[in-house]
């Protein structure tokens, strides 16, 4: 420690006497070094210097901020787990290694320039958080441990974490990062909490274990993965196969039964053969939930809808939303086509003239005229949303007095929901610092006007839940099209959704041709509006 800078104690000790260190080594050394925040706090910042770091001990130059492939078969290459660096030359190397562990929350050495007996417990307590204590080449995984220690995944399990899916997350790593080797496949967290990492590793195995070459498992839904599912996916399963349809109920669990009652998936029901009457009751009340076939069975339906927001994209869809004028023949084509209920946009906040107009906006009679083609039609405000700045309390008062003047010059009902568009992947600090407040916001100035609108929210599934938890929407809107989205990878189906967006196409019928988005409606929530003041 530097006696020059007093310990200020907001953080971790042993942080910021690694952040220290690591600066004093790399900061004008390593190109391109990006110095650590001395604050001992670790995060993302740190773990990147760390990172640059090992890439200038590894011979890497310039370095840069991510453990890539380079740096992963960089650490291949050389061949030395920290326990098998020479005392005096690794010295450089065992400052690194400490000070990720330090940061990861593991006893580094007593010294950051050696390697003792409580570093290494701690490295040896990491394989076994990981799922690799069985292992029995270390080396082989190595260079996956390496990486996972330069990075931010949890290995021990969080306070709201689950044992059981720690249990299937270190069964991943395992099965498929140490005796398979998916070349794609990075170690999953094992912090008992499903994620975005944990689903990516999930469809890796879920591939191979579908027939897909190890080399060739991406983690993307696509048309071979779904192919297959449709075949092998919708057979009997055994073994590893239906042990990942079992971990995805379980991942997915609670779902909810009709009469609104949370239903908690059995991890008894995981590891097992039998078809036990609990795992077939919690796999109806979930397609019921969904609003798909309610066949208890491993269909494609119900396998897309355990795996990705959109679910089985294909599948039949009564409502829609869109950016075009709904005119007497559209409406008309729509109705004949089985559509019962159409999305549209009270507003727009770019003029004609900007070139990125979009004439989303609802037009003067436009209401009235989807009415009279038999159909409803539900309204969403959007000014922009696609990121972080879109949103803030002061923000929300104000879109929220927008949206009440425009629904009420359309002569929209009172108790009508009017949907707020949170539309990009919003991370967790983004709903605390921005989302969050700018819902509170639109809340308020609603209920200042009379409450004569509900606020309801469009976003990933995340979103919706906390924005329905925390915020009071009324009803959810899920842009289950971007499955990818870490708002929608390793979260349920929010309990109070009303639509769901399941895939974007060019509708054509009835001599009419235009851009739609399917939306699946589920019966009983948000009725739409069906008739004006």
């Amino acid at each position: 420690m530097d006696p020059a800078v007093p310990w200020s104690g907001l953080g971790d000790i042993k942080v910021w006497e690694a952040q220290k260190s690591i600066n004093k080594r790399y900061t004008n050394v390593a190109v391109d070094y990006v110095p650590a925040p001395e604050n001992g706090k670790t995060g993302w910042s740190t773990v990147f210097s760390l990172t640059q770091g090992l890439q200038w001990e590894l011979g890497i130059s310039p370095t840069v901020r991510n453990f890539g492939t380079g740096t992963f078969n960089a650490v291949k290459s050389r061949n030395k787990m920290p326990d098998q660096e020479p005392l005096q030359s690794g010295s450089n190397f065992f400052r690194l290694y400490n000070a990720a562990l330090w940061c990861k929350g593991y006893p580094g050495a007593r010294s950051e320039i050696i390697w003792d007996d409580q570093s290494d417990a701690s490295f040896h307590q990491l394989y076994t958080d990981a799922g690799l204590g069985s292992v029995s080449d270390r080396n082989k995984v190595w260079p996956h441990v390496c990486r996972a220690m330069f990075r931010m995944d949890q290995f021990k399990k969080i306070p709201e974490g689950s044992d059981t899916t720690r249990q299937i997350q270190q069964w991943l790593n395992k099965r498929y990062v140490a005796d398979i080797g998916i070349p794609s496949m990075i170690l999953v967290p094992c912090d008992g909490w499903f994620s975005r990492d944990v689903m990516a590793g999930f469809l890796m195995g879920l591939q191979y274990e579908l027939g897909i070459p190890a080399a060739d498992a991406n983690g993307n839904f696509g048309p071979k993965t779904q192919s297959l599912l449709k075949s092998v996916g919708s057979g009997s399963l055994t073994g590893n196969l239906r042990y990942l349809f079992r971990a995805a109920c379980y991942f997915n669990s609670p779902t909810y039964s009709p009469s609104g009652t949370p239903m908690y998936y059995l991890p008894s029901d995981i590891n097992t053969d039998t078809e036990t009457a609990s795992h077939k009751e919690w796999l109806l009340a979930f397609q019921k939930f969904s609003q798909i076939p309610a066949t208890a069975k491993n269909d494609y339906t119900t396998w897309a809808q355990l795996l990705v927001s959109m679910g089985d994209a294909d599948r039949p869809a009564t409502g829609a939303d869109c950016i075009t004028e709904i005119t007497k023949s559209r409406g008309a084509a729509l109705k004949a086509a089985g559509y019962q209920i159409v999305g549209r946009y009270l507003d727009e906040n770019v003029a004609p003239t900007d070139p990125n107009y979009l004439g989303k906006a609802l037009k003067p009679n436009e209401p009235q005229t989807i009415l009279d083609a038999g159909l409803r039609f539900f309204p969403i405000f959007q000014y922009g949303g696609r990121s972080s700045t879109a949103f803030s309390y002061d923000i929300g008062r104000s879109h929220a007095a927008i949206a009440h003047e425009k629904a009420s010059g359309f002569r929209i009902p009172s108790g009508t929901c009017i949907y707020f568009a949170v539309d990009y992947d919003a991370l967790d600090e983004d709903v605390d610092s921005n989302i969050l407040p700018y819902f509170r916001g639109v809340r308020e100035v609603l209920q200042e006007k009379g409450a004569k609108y509900k606020h309801c929210v469009y976003g990933s599934r995340n979103i919706c839940t906390r924005v329905s938890k925390e915020a009071g929407a009324k009803w959810s809107f899920v842009s289950g099209m971007s499955w990818g989205f870490s708002g929608n990878m390793g979260f349920p189906q929010p309990e109070n959704w009303s639509f769901t967006q399941i895939k974007e196409f060019t509708f054509s019928g009835g001599g009419v041709s235009f851009g739609l988005d399917n939306d699946v409606w589920r019966a009983g929530s948000d009725p739409g509006v069906s008739k004006l003041d």
